[in-house]
Parts: structure tokens; C-alpha cells; sequence
């Protein structure tokens, strides 16, 4: 796999257009450029329908561009093969989901340790780690809890520390907060703020203009572009 971004740049996205090839042709994205650098906390804020969940795919290379490209922790995602794609999203890409995706039946521990199954580390040394990340981000008190007696804001925060565990180059948060109540939606918002103040590189998908201009960075996107993409102003 090449290397052929700076070192302090996470992400690169380049002139990036997305096409679904139905009847008519829906242009997802259209010409979208920007860059992630090490340590930057981002929102990506727009309407239904603007191209975020499209644009979070590629990002995650979890589909890719139709042209343009994508670049992650060094590694341009047109140069990879399907199974060069899985171990850049096992060693480099943390997943955090609305709907939370841990399975019943398992331990907040044993659902964050699952976290790191295609890294190739032994179950000690992965539950050995989850342990840490969940003391890390308040839930040190429900290791042993099954999944299905937490609560929705205990969930994501379980969601986030299996996202984080291994130490993941960016963490990408697709509406993290959609499934939560206000009190929650802050309590979560604070901790992506916390571990981005210890060093975390976090992307923050949300159709929430609050939550997004509470962030450093703000990207905004219309009709499959970007709108606005600003470090100070806020996005009104």
C-alpha cells in the first residue's frame, strides 16, 4: 500500500464525485475536496438528502468514489484491494452509529473488545484494552453489563469507546446523538470533546446546526457539495 500524504494529514478527500447508476443517474456527490489533519475535531452539517451519508461511505472506505480520491492515513483508497480496505478500517477507522450496533447478549467489555477482532490480538489483550477505553469514557462500573439493560446515552457511550479502542488514526461519528434525548445528546457531545482534547482526530456527521457550530470546524454541504467549509465562521 503507497504512502503519499503528509504526515500530519489524517484524511484527504480529492475532487470526489459519487454517481448511482439508476434511472435517471443520482449524483451523490459532486466534486467534494477537503482535508482531515491529525488531532482536528469536524463537523460535516446538512440537510436530508445533501450527500453526508454518501460521503461518509468514502470516507470510511466503506464504498468508493466513482472519480476523484480518497485518501486515508496515508493510504489512497483506489490503490486497494478489498482486503487492504478491511485492514485500514480494522487499524485506522473508528465507527460510531445512531443506532449504537453492539450486540445483546455480550458485555459492554466483550462488545468493545469485538472492537479490535481483525487486528489479529489475543482475546486477553483485546478485553485488556476495552477495559481501558470503557473506564476512559465513564462506563468502568457496567463492564460486565449485557448490552441490552443499558441505557440509550450508557449505549453510545459503549458504541464510542469501541469506536476509539486501538487507537484508530479518525473516529467517524454518523449522527451520534439522533437516537438520544437532550440530556444525553450534551453528555456525548462533551465526551467527543473530551477525547478529541486527549489527541483524537473525530469527524461528526449531523443534520444539527448546534451541534455542529459547537465544533472547531464546520463543513457544510448542499446538493452534493460543499457549501461552506470554515474554521472560525459559523454556519447559520
Amino acid at each position: 500500500m503507497s504512502d503519499s500524504a503528509t504526515v500530519s494529514e489524517v484524511l484527504s478527500v480529492e475532487n470526489v464525485h459519487k454517481q448511482y447508476p439508476t434511472t435517471p443517474p443520482v449524483h451523490a456527490l459532486r466534486g467534494i475536496s477537503f482535508k482531515i489533519a491529525e488531532s482536528e475535531l469536524v463537523s460535516v452539517v446538512g440537510p436530508s438528502g445533501c450527500g453526508k451519508s454518501t460521503l461518509l461511505h468514502l470516507m470510511g472506505t466503506l464504498d468508493r468514489p466513482s472519480s476523484g480520491e480518497v485518501v486515508v492515513a496515508g493510504h489512497r483508497v483506489s490503490d486497494l484491494s478489498d482486503g487492504d480496505l478491511s485492514s485500514i478500517r480494522a487499524h485506522h477507522i473508528g465507527f460510531v452509529f445512531q443506532q449504537f450496533h453492539l450486540l445483546s447478549g455480550m458485555t459492554a467489555l466483550d462488545n468493545v473488545a469485538d472492537g479490535l477482532l481483525y487486528t489479529g490480538q489475543p482475546r486477553s489483550s483485546r478485553r485488556e484494552l476495552a477495559e481501558i477505553e470503557l473506564q476512559r469514557v465513564g462506563m468502568g462500573h457496567r463492564l460486565d453489563q449485557d448490552s441490552i439493560k443499558l441505557s440509550g446515552g450508557e449505549l453510545q457511550r459503549v458504541a464510542t469507546a469501541r469506536a476509539m479502542v486501538g487507537g484508530p488514526s479518525i473516529v467517524l461519528a454518523d449522527e451520534p446523538t439522533g437516537s438520544l434525548d437532550s440530556k444525553n445528546s450534551e453528555a456525548i457531545i462533551e465526551l467527543i470533546k473530551e477525547l478529541h482534547s486527549a489527541g483524537s482526530t473525530i469527524v461528526v456527521i449531523t443534520h444539527d446546526i448546534e451541534i455542529a457550530n459547537s465544533f472547531p470546524r464546520v463543513i457544510a454541504m448542499r446538493d452534493g457539495q460543499v457549501e461552506k467549509d470554515s474554521l472560525s465562521q459559523v454556519y447559520l
